[in-house]
């Protein structure tokens, strides 16, 4: 009985230390009130802030219980396609934290190629995602 209990306050424990992390990583990354900046939809931030939190329980559920859903084919292509916008949310919105792209453009003297820079950092991460998906995961 005891191996139960400690059992279970270690799981809310690193629940609660990993929902902590993930929290503050949004926060220092700005990434709801800069999203809400660019789309222009300030006054909806509680929607994307509640879309957050949803997902994150509903995906919590779902993976804890090992729930399965049949939603059919196009259901991957959807939900890789979401995942992929987030993917790239966060990276941009880390990006720009960090200022990564001005500091290796300048570094290289490529201040002039900034915009060939950053298509060629997106067209190989789309490369790379094909290939693992079409190619190294048949």
């Amino acid at each position: 009985m005891l191996g139960w209990v400690v059992q279970i306050l270690l799981g809310i424990a690193g629940g609660i230390a990993v929902g902590g992390g993930v929290i503050a990583l949004f926060i220092v990354l700005d990434m709801i009130p800069r999203l809400a900046q660019l789309t222009r939809s300030y006054h909806r931030v509680h929607w994307y802030e509640g879309a957050m939190v949803s997902g994150s329980l509903i995906g919590t559920v779902f993976d804890f219980w090992n729930w399965k859903m049949a939603l059919g084919a196009w259901s991957g292509f959807i939900v890789g396609l979401f995942n992929g916008i987030f993917v790239g949310l966060l990276a941009a919105a880390l990006t720009e934290v960090l200022n990564v792209l001005p500091i290796l453009a300048k570094r290289l003297r490529m201040i002039h190629y900034l915009f060939g820079l950053l298509m060629a950092m997106v067209t190989g991460k789309v490369a790379g995602s094909l290939f693992d998906w079409f190619v190294y995961r048949k």
